[in-house]
């Protein structure tokens, strides 16, 4: 039997060289999942990023997680939709489903070999137990409002694993965690960005806003504090022990184990159970590997901590009679006073992401894209929905800003994760064409004279990417209608500015 995460196993690039610049743009503090996409975003924009990182890259929680990918939230989608409004609730699970697929574009612009598959999870009857008509009830109502929200979701009587009713959940994902993080570091170090492990941040300065690591202080523009429980920071004793308040740190018990017979197909799997048990199934040479996990506790509340690993391996067996256990280690998940991330500015300049429950890589990922547009001031209703500085009384506001704004989200985040040419010459007389050039969207028209014209393909409204309306010859904003000139004038509202000139 190892004692070691599946995911820590074999040997990876070092990224320990001492030279550190004394200024960068941003300093990440955290090199998981969350801080590296962070920087490799705002590398890609532009910024000069340093990611520090105490120990290994991907060593903390990103390598102790059973690399579940899924928009699936801990909290129920009905419940969210209860607390925050079916808007929200959507909104919520689009932002996990680009998570996902960032983590698919990352890997094949970057190169990365982690095993990224698309397969369906599965929300199922509890794995242990007759069953209940309450249970079906609950599953078919998480089906039918998850595909009202337009979300792949499929009732089913006989699901897999126990054939008991189940929820079948589309382009979910498998891969190997470490692996890709060591991927995105590997294409962050360089060209004047900085990825540093062995490189522990021991204050962040206020004022000039800074940071000191290995005796020397490098000053930035902002500070991303990636540490699964957030620093302090600069903030006040008093305002990070409140925040600290609405966050609670649970155990988790993982095991590693071949299976010969029984199995089911590669995929995720979860039961009802509370705390719920999981699965996740992915092929390996000789046959099918699985993790299983479950027996949550609040981290320090059992003292015979041997005793949940002996449970839980139990649970395998019974649920898997030809599981041949491995391997096993454990992890630890923060999960809020209301089910949905803290994800956004903390302080000024600070930001600050935590509260993944168990969607830790893809909220992780979705922290990244968000954080990336906070530092460049786009913006993104996401804001608001994980503000860390929100209260149960806001809930119901954020549901009436998202109903009044219901295009805004789905068109926003699609855009995020648009691949755009940066060849101008693609731009043919009468035409206009989105590209990135120097970092930034440009929205790009060329005359039937041939003369180019940029402007800032960013909406003045709220921050969506304008498109190319051929049969008007303007650029139309898809998320509340606003419309420009080729030249960047407003022809109609509710934009009032017009879009910005680029004369690089």
């Amino acid at each position: 039997m190892k004692d070691q995460s599946l995911w820590r196993e074999g040997t990876r690039p070092e990224f320990r060289d001492a030279g550190l610049p004394d200024h960068v743009d941003v300093v990440v503090i955290g090199g998981g999942i969350t801080g590296l996409t962070a920087a490799l975003l705002l590398k890609q924009y532009g910024k000069r990023v340093a990611v520090l990182e105490r120990d290994r890259i991907g060593g903390g929680e990103t390598a102790s997680t059973s690399a579940h990918l899924t928009q699936v939230t801990d909290t129920r989608i009905t419940e969210l939709a209860k607390r925050f409004g079916a808007d929200a609730a959507r909104l919520a699970w689009q932002g996990g489903a680009a998570g996902i697929d960032l983590i698919e574009r990352n890997v094949k612009d970057w190169g990365i070999e982690c095993g990224f598959q698309r397969v369906s999870g599965y929300l199922c009857s509890s794995f242990f137990g007759a069953g209940n008509t309450g249970e079906a009830r609950d599953l078919a109502e998480q089906a039918t409002l998850a595909a009202e929200l337009e979300f792949s979701a499929c009732y089913m009587e006989n699901g897999p694993v126990t054939g008991r009713p189940a929820v079948a959940f589309g382009a979910q994902a498998l891969f190997h965690p470490v692996e890709y993080v060591v991927g995105l570091a590997l294409a962050i170090d360089g060209d004047g960005s900085y990825v540093r492990e062995q490189c522990e941040v021991v204050q962040v300065l206020e004022d000039p806003l800074s940071v000191i690591a290995h005796d020397r202080t490098i000053a930035c523009d902002d500070v991303v504090i990636a540490t699964h429980v957030p620093l302090m920071g600069s903030t006040n004793l008093v305002s990070a022990a409140l925040f600290q308040t609405k966050i609670y740190p649970h155990s988790t018990y993982v095991l590693g184990a071949i299976a010969d017979e029984g199995v089911p197909a590669p995929g995720l799997y979860a039961d009802l159970s509370d705390p719920y048990y999981y699965l996740r199934v992915h092929e390996q040479r000789g046959g099918r590997y699985v993790i299983f996990g479950g027996e949550d506790h609040k981290t320090g509340q059992e003292p015979d901590t041997e005793s949940r690993f002996a449970r839980l391996e139990q649970a395998l067996v019974r649920l898997l009679p030809s599981a041949r256990v491995e391997r096993r280690w454990s992890g630890q998940v923060i999960e809020t006073d209301d089910g949905l991330p803290f994800i956004g500015e903390m302080a000024d300049h600070q930001f600050v992401a935590t509260g993944y429950g168990g969607n830790g890589l893809t909220f992780g990922t979705l922290a990244g894209m968000l954080i990336h547009d906070s530092v460049t001031a786009m913006p993104n209703p996401l804001h608001r929905l994980f503000d860390p500085h929100r209260t149960s009384a806001s809930a119901g506001a954020i549901g009436e800003y998202l109903r009044e704004n219901v295009d805004y989200p789905y068109y926003l985040i699609a855009d995020r994760l648009k691949r755009f040419g940066s060849d101008v010459e693609t731009v043919r007389p009468g035409e206009g064409r989105v590209l990135v050039l120097e970092g930034k969207r440009i929205a790009c028209h060329r005359t039937p004279e041939g003369t180019l014209v940029k402007v800032s393909a960013v909406c003045t409204h709220l921050g969506c990417l304008v498109r190319w309306n051929g049969a008007e010859a303007t650029w139309d904003c898809p998320c509340h209608g606003s419309r420009f000139a080729p030249d960047g004038k407003v022809v109609g509202g509710p934009a009032e500015a017009p879009l910005e000139p680029f004369d690089h």
